[in-house]
């Protein structure tokens, strides 16, 4: 064989082999990443997707409806927050479109109101009625987009850590998911992404859990396995790029905001930064608090100061909005 031969040959290889090995690596961890963390509930269908979902508690009580962050999933509330809360509450964790077990149809479905869209349809086949929205992170910004929408339908707001405004860029933790190419995106989601991700992940939990630390058994019990999944790179990088699209447009509909509710921060959230999300937002009637020394990811770090927060908001939505205002 000629030296150019095998320099041909050599490219070929690299060209071919290392995507097929990587894709391969990558199927080999998305198992691995649903045995740890199986399917939980149902699946309910709506145009585009579908919504996937666990109830616990009495239905006769008030509906909490939890929808969670970026990257995340429905086992970042029920980690410790549901089983307290279901103790007098009707208490409905969801996978947000495209995450977990909810399936999504297309990239452009991330835009806020095309999920505020498909969880509304949620709530109408599954018949919840006045329910409080629970939004943490990016479901703060999905729960406002259902507000927004559904004016006369949420009873209350109760946004823990909520991204509610335009940001100048991701934060470190997300930067590798700001790729705008949907096709791009599946490439790098269904060969590279998930085997390098998971030699990074202790990192990217150091600073997204920051100053606190992430427990030992997030990965299963809080559904962090679930990110071995390609398509769990593919929806996060669509979430994080049609958010940043989408966010300036709510926000200037906040004037129109009509629902009551409130905001808890943790005072040195990193990721999404208290100071220029949580106090803007009593001006459009949400109440704000802040918890000294905690960071972004307080439903599992602080669960107690979560469910007082939440319970209080809870009351709120039982007194008429005349008296609350």
């Amino acid at each position: 064989m000629s030296l150019l031969a095998a320099i041909l040959l050599t490219i070929l290889i690299l060209v071919v082999g290392l995507p097929l090995f990587f894709y391969l690596w990558t199927k080999r961890l998305a198992r691995m990443g649903e045995q740890l963390v199986p399917q939980a509930g149902d699946v309910i269908p709506v145009r585009g997707g579908g919504i996937h979902y666990v109830e616990m508690g009495n239905p006769r009580k008030q509906t909490l409806v939890m929808i969670h962050g970026l990257s995340g999933q429905l086992q970042h509330f029920t980690y410790a927050l549901v089983q307290d809360l279901a103790q007098d509450h009707h208490v409905i964790a969801l996978d947000r479109p495209g995450c977990g077990y909810s399936p999504r149809d297309d990239d452009a479905l991330a835009e806020l109101p095309e999920q505020a869209r498909m969880i509304g349809e949620f709530f109408d086949k599954k018949g919840i009625k006045d329910p409080v929205l629970v939004g943490h992170s990016l479901g703060g910004a999905v729960s406002l987009a259902i507000a927004l929408q559904r004016p006369r339908d949420i009873a209350a707001l109760a946004l823990i850590c909520p991204l509610t405004h335009p940001v100048d860029s991701a934060a470190p933790a997300f930067k590798p998911l700001e790729i705008r190419s949907p096709r791009v995106r599946r490439w790098i989601g269904n060969t590279i992404a998930v085997p390098m991700g998971k030699r990074t992940a202790a990192e990217t939990l150091r600073m997204v859990f920051a100053p606190e630390s992430c427990p030992e058994d997030f990965l299963e019990n809080a559904g962090g396995a679930l990110g071995l999944r390609p398509q769990a790179f593919v929806t996060a990088s669509a979430d994080l790029v049609w958010a940043e699209q989408s966010i300036r447009a709510q926000a200037d509909q906040y004037p129109h905001l009509r629902t009551p509710g409130g905001v808890l921060f943790g005072a040195k959230d990193p990721i999404v930064p208290a100071k220029d999300h949580g106090p803007t937002m009593t001006q459009y009637g949400l109440s704000y608090q802040a918890l000294e020394g905690r960071g972004h990811m307080i439903p599992i770090t602080d669960p107690d100061a979560c469910s007082e927060f939440i319970r209080g908001i809870s009351v709120m939505a039982r007194i008429p909005a005349t008296l609350v205002k």
